[in-house]
C-alpha cells in the first residue's frame, strides 16, 4: 500500500483494477488497492490484447513489454466443412497503431503488478469490500481482512473492478441488465499437432454450434467451443495432446444500470459483460481504466463533474460494445437452425465485403468508438 492517504481505493485487482491504479499514480493520485483473493489467478481467460489497449499503456512501460513477450496476430479464418472460406488479415487495424497481440491475461496483470510495484504501490490481497456508504463529500467503507478482523475506511473515491458478481455494483443496487445463453461453453488449454496456420485465429462453424482456436505459444492452443463434442472437430485434421487447463463457463451479456453513483464508479467486468468473440472483455476494462483515471484526477483536483463525465460517456460505450458483440455472438453461436443456415450461408459472402470487413476489423481491434474523456 502507498505511504500516503488514499485518495482512490479500487476494489478489484484484476487487469481493469491494476490498470486504473497504474494510471492514477501517473497522474499523482495516491491509491489503494485491494482483492479477495489470496493469489493472482494462474489461468487467464483473455488472450488477445488489442492496439488500442497497448497505445493507452504506452506511456507507464506496459505497452512495450506486451509487445516484446507477446506474439502478433496475422489474420482470422473461418473454416467451414474442413476448408477456409473466409481470410481475414489483420495488420495494425485501421487506425491502431499497434497489431492484436496474443499473451494471456495472467502475465498482463503481472506487467501491470511489476509497473505498479516500482511505483511503490502493492497489492492488498485476501481484503474485500463488505459494505459502502457515500455522502457529498467521501465514500465510507467496511473491509473484511482475512479472519474476522473488519476496518472501516474513508477515502474521497471509490473505483470497482471487483468483477461481474461486484460487491461494488450490489452496494450502489445497480441493475446488471442483459441475458445469458443457455448451455455451458467449454475451454481448454491444450497441446496441438495442427495443420491449421500458427499466427492467425480460428473459427470453425459445425452443425451443432461453433469453435475457436488460437495458438498461445509453442504448440499450446486455447480451444473454445459450445457443441456436444467440440474437441472431435479439431481431430478430423490435428492431433490432440496433454490438456493443461480445461473449464466450463456461460455466457452473458449485461450492463450495469449504471457506470458511476457519485463517488463511486464501476469499471471492467462489474460494469459490463460479454461473450469472448472480440476479444474485448479485458481491453474495454482497461480502456475503462484510462478514462476513469483522468476524470478521477480532474475530480479531485476541484472539478467534481468529471465524476458525471466517466459515468456518462463509459456507459455509452459498454452498451454499444456489448450490444454489438451480443449480436455477433448470436449469429456465430448457430443456434436455433434456422439461424445456423443464415450463419453458414451469409456470413462467408458477407465476409468478402468491404464494409462488412471494416466493422469486424474495427470491432476487433478496439477502434469501434472514439476514446472519449470529456463530455
Amino acid at each position: 500500500m502507498a505511504s500516503t492517504q488514499p485518495s482512490v481505493l479500487i476494489v478489484g485487482a484484476g487487469p481493469t483494477g491494476l490498470a486504473a491504479a497504474l494510471f492514477l499514480t501517473l497522474r499523482g493520485v495516491a491509491v489503494r488497492i485491494i482483492d479477495q483473493a489470496a493469489q493472482p489467478t494462474s489461468h487467464s481467460k483473455a488472450l488477445a490484447v488489442n492496439g488500442r489497449t497497448i497505445e493507452v499503456l504506452r506511456d507507464t512501460g506496459v505497452g512495450e513489454r506486451i509487445l516484446a513477450e507477446g506474439w502478433a496476430v496475422q489474420g482470422a479464418s473461418l473454416h467451414e466443412h474442413d476448408r477456409v472460406v473466409l481470410a481475414l488479415d489483420l495488420p495494425t487495424v485501421m487506425g491502431a497503431q499497434h497489431p492484436m497481440t496474443v499473451l494471456p491475461q495472467a502475465r498482463t496483470e503481472a506487467l501491470l503488478a511489476e509497473a505498479l510495484l516500482a511505483r511503490g504501490v502493492t497489492v492488498e490481497r485476501g481484503v474485500s469490500l463488505k459494505t459502502l456508504t457515500q455522502d457529498a463529500a467521501r465514500v465510507s467503507a467496511i473491509l473484511q481482512h482475512p479472519g474476522s478482523r473488519q476496518e472501516q475506511v474513508s477515502v474521497p473515491l471509490l473505483f470497482g473492478a471487483d468483477g461481474a458478481r461486484s460487491t461494488t455494483r450490489e452496494a450502489l443496487r445497480l441493475a446488471f441488465v442483459g441475458s445469458s445463453l443457455p448451455e455451458a461453453w467449454c475451454l481448454w488449454d491444450l497441446q496441438m499437432q495442427t495443420p491449421l496456420d500458427p499466427l492467425r485465429a480460428h473459427v470453425l462453424f459445425e452443425p451443432d454450434g461453433f469453435l475457436f482456436a488460437l495458438r498461445l505459444a509453442g504448440d499450446q492452443w486455447r480451444v473454445i467451443g459450445n457443441g456436444a463434442e467440440p474437441l472431435a472437430a479439431l481431430r478430423r485434421t490435428s492431433k490432440v495432446g496433454n490438456v493443461s487447463w480445461q473449464s466450463q463457463f456461460h455466457i452473458g451479456h449485461r450492463v450495469a444500470a449504471k457506470a458511476g453513483v457519485e463517488r463511486v464508479a464501476l469499471g471492467g467486468d462489474a460494469a459490463h459483460i460479454h461473450s469472448p468473440i472480440g476479444a474485448r472483455g479485458m481491453n474495454l476494462g482497461i480502456e475503462d481504466a484510462y478514462v476513469y483515471a483522468e476524470c478521477a484526477a480532474d475530480a479531485l483536483a476541484g472539478k467534481p463533474e468529471r465524476l458525471r463525465d466517466y459515468a456518462v460517456l463509459r456507459h455509452a460505450v459498454h452498451k454499444d460494445v456489448v450490444r454489438r458483440i451480443g449480436l455477433i455472438t448470436r449469429l456465430v453461436h448457430g443456434r436455433p437452425p434456422w439461424l445456423r443456415w443464415v450463419r453458414d450461408e451469409m456470413v462467408p459472402v458477407a465476409g468478402h465485403l468491404a464494409f462488412a470487413q471494416a466493422l469486424m476489423l474495427r470491432t476487433v481491434g478496439g477502434i469501434d468508438h472514439p476514446l472519449e474523456t470529456h463530455r
